[in-house]
């Protein structure tokens, strides 16, 4: 800068596509003067740059009002962001500014800066390998930075709902594990499309509508969380190290910069939701919202709510529930049962001299062995490595599903859920589905749907204390349970809800699909 007085300054900077053809031509407001001027600012651009200023109201805007400076923008097109050129979805910067001081100078080269450098990426992805032409819905991906120096690159699937996208709740999905990838949710349970099993032919997965798809009525965020998970990485080494809280707390980092680059949002309910292992971490992410929001930290989120599926809650209570549950599924005997109860009293954490429990919880272990644990109906596939004798099933850890599993036996005489799972890990590591997801290169291995070898310590044993807290917040929760869910029974489930002491105003009553009892 010249070292004499400015009476004025006009700053510009340029990163644009030539061959863009779709022109935005900025405005100002007539009220206000100097002004920012953006133009040849592509949809995804313009929207963040915007989103970046608006969100940031408390501090660089404030010195905006006082410099006399206001920020204003008008678009000549209106298109939405799927149907631009490609090369106009990326998250390109063009503009000039006018400044009457060197005050509002520096202001605006912090705001301009911070925005080139976002803490977030995201691009609209409106094909994807394995289907068969657009996609009919709206996809987006991208990474946002948490930590200190957005060490954690967070990989995150948004899809917008196909109802009503600016009226209909957001939901913030996490999966458990821990360390099993979003897509899991994605493709398995409420995204809007999964994979034609029965055409597979060994090649790239083919990808079909899922006609029970969520995403019909809510937009879900979907999110590889921890660090490790899934697409999700870090530039260092340690902070691949994570546990519960850290974990919890990176992803209401996670959310909160996601909701200042996505303000349109803000005014939707929000929800959380997760299933799994994610019963730990979940709760004290809602509990972090409710703080943050008491603090004034930004944004100010519309905290409605939360849901839990098969939630890993108590270590003690969920342990204890599985030789019950078993007795109640006539897997082991009444004389079993009553002798494990008595011997072990309660507590399946065997003490070694305690020779009565342990022998009983060795015959409780062989009875249960060849039980597939998430669904006890279902065949036990053993496409990852078997139990071992002696390893109480609560306390199995998650297995990978390996990626170079013979495709002979994706198509056995009886179906397999395990087998279904190992098309994610085929699809996912294919060159070009990882380039239309837009996901860093090199910046992991092999995808894996569960990572067992996450640095994960589970520091929290009980989230049970932050429902009993949640339970007084004026929140909507939602608790549900499959009844043939070996590995989180509904045992443990109904106890710890009962432990809260909640007011009952509607006892059990079958419920009906299409005219007959589904429960």
């Amino acid at each position: 800068l010249p070292k004499k007085k400015l009476n004025h300054f006009k700053f510009s900077v340029g990163l644009n596509y030539p061959s863009c053809k779709e022109d935005w031509t900025g405005g100002h407001s007539n009220t206000v003067t100097p002004v920012i001027q953006i133009f040849r600012l592509d949809a995804v651009s313009r929207h963040t740059l915007h989103a970046y200023i608006a969100a940031r109201s408390a501090s660089p805007l404030k010195l905006f009002h006082l410099t006399g400076l206001h920020f204003g923008w008008s678009a000549s097109k209106k298109m939405a962001p799927q149907h631009a050129p490609k090369h106009c979805q990326k998250k390109t910067i063009h503009f000039s500014i006018s400044c009457v001081s060197l005050m509002c100078l520096h202001v605006l080269l912090l705001v301009l800066f911070s925005a080139v450098n976002a803490e977030s990426n995201y691009t609209v992805v409106t094909q994807l390998p394995g289907f068969d032409g657009d996609l009919p819905f709206y996809l987006e991906t991208g990474y946002v930075g948490v930590g200190e120096s957005n060490e954690s690159q967070m990989f995150y699937y948004f899809v917008e709902s196909q109802r009503s996208s600016s009226v209909d709740p957001l939901m913030l999905w996490l999966t458990g594990g821990p360390g099993c990838s979003v897509l899991s949710a994605f493709f398995y349970e409420s995204g809007p499309v999964t994979f034609d099993y029965k055409n597979y032919n060994g090649s790239l997965p083919s990808l079909q509508l899922n006609e029970y798809a969520w995403t019909q009525s809510i937009n879900i965020l979907y999110v590889d969380a921890p660090v490790g998970t899934g697409f999700s990485y870090s530039t260092t080494a340690e902070n691949y190290y994570t546990n519960d809280t850290k974990s919890a707390s990176e992803t209401y980092e996670f959310l909160r910069k996601w909701l200042i680059d996505h303000p349109q949002y803000l005014t939707n309910q929000l929800f959380i939701g997760g299933d799994s292992y994610s019963g730990i971490p979940l709760p004290i992410v809602v509990q972090n919202i409710i703080d943050g929001n008491k603090a004034g930290l930004h944004p100010t989120m519309n905290l409605k709510g939360y849901i839990l599926g098969n939630p890993k809650t108590d270590d003690f209570i969920d342990e204890n529930s599985l030789v019950p549950f078993a007795h109640r599924l006539t897997l082991i005997s009444n004389q079993l049962y009553q002798a494990a109860k008595e011997d072990c009293g309660g507590d399946v954490n065997i003490n070694a001299s305690n020779t009565a429990c342990v022998q009983d919880i060795d015959y409780y272990d062989e009875m249960v062995l060849e039980i597939n644990m998430m669904q006890v109906l279902e065949a036990n596939c053993q496409v990852a490595a078997p139990k071992k004798r002696g390893e109480f099933p609560g306390r199995r850890s998650l297995k990978d599903e390996p990626v170079d599993f013979p495709i002979s036996l994706l198509s056995p005489a009886y179906w397999c859920r395990e087998y279904n799972y190992v098309l994610s890990a085929v699809w996912a590591n294919y060159n070009i589905v990882r380039e239309a997801l837009h996901v860093r290169e090199n910046t992991i291995g092999v995808w894996k749907r569960c990572n067992s070898s996450i640095a994960y310590t589970k520091t929290v044993t009980s989230s049970v204390a932050y429902h009993r807290n949640l339970s007084t917040q004026s929140l909507r929760a939602i608790v549900y349970s499959g009844d043939h869910d070996f590995s989180v029974p509904y045992i443990g489930t109904y106890n710890w809800i009962q432990s809260l002491d909640l007011t009952t105003y509607e006892s059990w009553r079958p419920w009906f699909v299409d005219g007959q009892v589904a429960g």
